[in-house]
């Protein structure tokens, strides 16, 4: 099927896509994959897209949207969202809408009656939608001449989000058999990509695997102690910036929340037992810069689309490394450095695989129990973080990426295989009966009322490691769990068995070294307190910073006034970049990246003005 097409756009072929990508987008050149996607797209043929968070998957349909002649439905899960979206696409000049169970009766209603005028180009739809008896019918009259399906992953029980209802989606070539089909994901590893191509029924689609390494996120882990106070120090280094820290429990997202507040830090709790109009209260105040910090379960961030999150923290161990990878994408969406910190302990470790322990469904457990490994090795293993991120996805990577804690010099690895021994020496000789608390008494010299009844201060490694505080002993406990040399058996109240890997450790068949954390970083240090990447951006260069907090400002009076986060106005790397361009006239602003024609009368003057003001013309 050959896509109608508004003259001469089709005709003039990558000039116009350049022209309207500046035009309407405000950029110079695309991303990598963009091109060569929405070429695909406009020829009419199908598309499988798997592409990182930030790499530019909705200029890939939005784009087509603009050129084609006809309707563009964009199928989404993200109901919180839309609005944001749509939004977003407005201020760019494209007549798009949405549609979803957020809207009234009568709202739906004016929808449908600017899409039947053919008044809208873009449409976004949930799949609950989809779902309603007889809507693919009503979808023909509109005769749409693409449907991209975004989130993809959501379709196959393969994926770290599964839905049911996302499978509706499989029903969209029935209905449609000749209107191509473009599928975008930011997670999915090549199994989940077969699922996809294979529900959607795609017709030798165009494939593009996008690498997911993001250059512009540095990964930290650090062992969890005092959780609390850790996390507020590390805000502390983040002062004014917006981030989300992750809890696994409400009550531990509400106790985040508190403390951060009560260190005057302006942050709010999300999750599902927050009635529904508070939870869209916080999110928003979080959307619009009110609020810097917004503490949650893992189902925030799903709908969000803010650019300028600068950091991600993990207060809690998440159970699998696609979900991590999705939750710390949410982190520098616009382009520029950003951090993801994870705090772990081994208790985190037990309580999950607690929790896989009791699940029914054999394979189910198998599958949590996998992820779960790869999480933790994700977190103890002494290799580039980045490495692993990349491999999980079936990329290669180098093993030394420079932008995580492994490979910046942050750390370093330290032979403890004599205090491991020490330590596993006492597990063995109390006869692998008891818990971690334990087993350090027993290593420190304690003169405990346990270590008496059972007379485990008889026993040769009893005060062996009375030279060292116990904190160093639990750091040594946490170890050997995350690398497996000794389990905690939950039928046994928690207590510690060696494994094969522990008794090569013990009898000295095998080192074992441990990971600690330098007293000084090195220098390099980024802005935001961390390395920078190798390939920082060009907004990583010296900007007038006085001129950003002024820009910033702006910004906020005028999202303020129409009721939009501020980044839909303009991002940060956009008011960075107007900062070392300092524009004072039309052409010259039109040079910033992300200012379009259409931002330029809508938002030039003041922004020009400002600029002009400050540089005491």
């Amino acid at each position: 099927m050959r896509l109608r097409v508004n003259p001469p756009l089709y005709y003039n072929g990558a000039m116009n896509l350049n022209k309207q990508l500046k035009e309407v987008f405000g950029y110079k050149n695309f991303k990598a994959n963009q091109e060569e996607i929405i070429k695909a797209i406009i020829g009419g043929r199908d598309v499988f897209a798997a592409m990182p968070t930030g790499g530019g998957k909705s200029l890939c349909y939005q784009l087509p949207a603009v050129i084609l002649e006809g309707l563009t439905i964009v199928v989404s899960p993200l109901v919180a969202l839309m609005k944001d979206q749509v939004d977003e696409a407005v201020e760019n000049g494209i007549p798009a809408a949405y549609i979803n169970s957020s809207l009234s009766a009568e709202e739906a209603q004016r929808e449908y009656s600017r899409l039947f005028r053919g008044e809208t180009k873009l449409l976004y739809l949930s799949p609950e939608r989809l779902s309603l008896e007889g809507y693919f019918e009503k979808l023909k009259d509109l005769s749409p001449v693409l449907f991209a399906v975004d989130e993809a992953h959501c379709m196959s029980e393969w994926g770290h989000d599964f839905r049911p209802d996302y499978l509706v989606l499989s029903k969209i070539r029935k209905h449609f058999p000749e209107t191509p089909i473009a599928a975008f994901t930011a997670t999915a590893t090549v199994t989940v990509q077969a699922d996809i191509i294979k529900l959607l029924r795609l017709k030798k689609p165009l494939i593009v695997r996008a690498s997911f390494n993001r250059p512009e996120l540095f990964y930290r882990v650090e062992q969890k102690d005092d959780v609390l106070a850790q996390i507020a120090a590390f805000i502390g280094d983040h002062e004014g910036q917006a981030g989300i820290v992750y809890r696994t429990s409400r009550k531990d997202v509400e106790k985040t929340a508190d403390y951060l507040k009560s260190r005057g830090i302006k942050a709010k709790p999300y999750h599902a037992g927050l009635p529904q109009e508070k939870r869209k209260q916080n999110q928003e105040q979080f959307n619009r810069d009110k609020i810097d910090v917004i503490c949650a379960t893992i189902a925030f961030g799903m709908g969000i689309n803010k650019q300028n999150v600068r950091f991600v923290v993990h207060g809690d161990l998440p159970r699998s490394i696609e979900g991590y990878y999705q939750e710390t994408g949410r982190a520098g969406r616009d382009g520029m450095d950003s951090e993801c910190l994870l705090l772990y302990s081994s208790g985190d470790l037990m309580k999950i695989r607690y929790h896989i322990d009791k699940m029914e469904n054999e394979a189910e457990k198998k599958k949590a129990a996998a992820n779960l490994n790869l999480m933790s090795a994700f977190a103890s293993v002494n290799v580039c973080r980045r490495k692993q991120l990349l491999e999980y996805f079936d990329e290669p990577a180098e093993n030394n990426c420079g932008s995580c804690d492994i490979c910046s010099g942050n750390i370093e690895k330290a032979d403890a295989t004599v205090d491991a021994r020490k330590f596993l020496s006492a597990a063995v000789r109390t006869g692998e009966r008891f818990g971690i608390v334990h087993i350090i008494d027993v290593v420190y010299g304690a003169d405990t009322e346990k270590i008496r009844k059972f007379r485990h201060n008889e026993i040769k490694t009893w005060g062996t490691g009375s030279g060292k505080p116990k904190k160093w002993w639990r750091a040594i406990a946490d170890d050997l769990i995350r690398q497996e040399a000794v389990i905690q058996d939950a039928e046994s109240y928690n207590a510690l068995k060696l494994t094969p890997a522990g008794r090569d450790i013990l009898f000295g068949r095998k080192p074992f070294y441990i990971i600690k954390k330098k007293d000084q970083l090195p220098s390099g240090r980024g802005e935001q307190g961390f390395l920078r990447p190798a390939d920082s951006s060009a907004t990583s260069a010296k900007y007038d910073k006085k001129m950003f907090a002024c820009l910033k400002d702006l910004r906020f009076e005028i999202a303020a006034a129409r009721k939009i986060p501020p980044y839909i106005i303009f991002s940060d790397k956009t008011l960075k970049d107007m900062c070392i361009i300092k524009p004072v006239d039309n052409s010259s602003f039109l040079r910033v990246s992300g200012v379009g024609e259409r931002k330029l009368a809508e938002y030039g003057p003041m922004f020009i003005s400002k600029i002009r003001e400050y540089l005491g013309y």
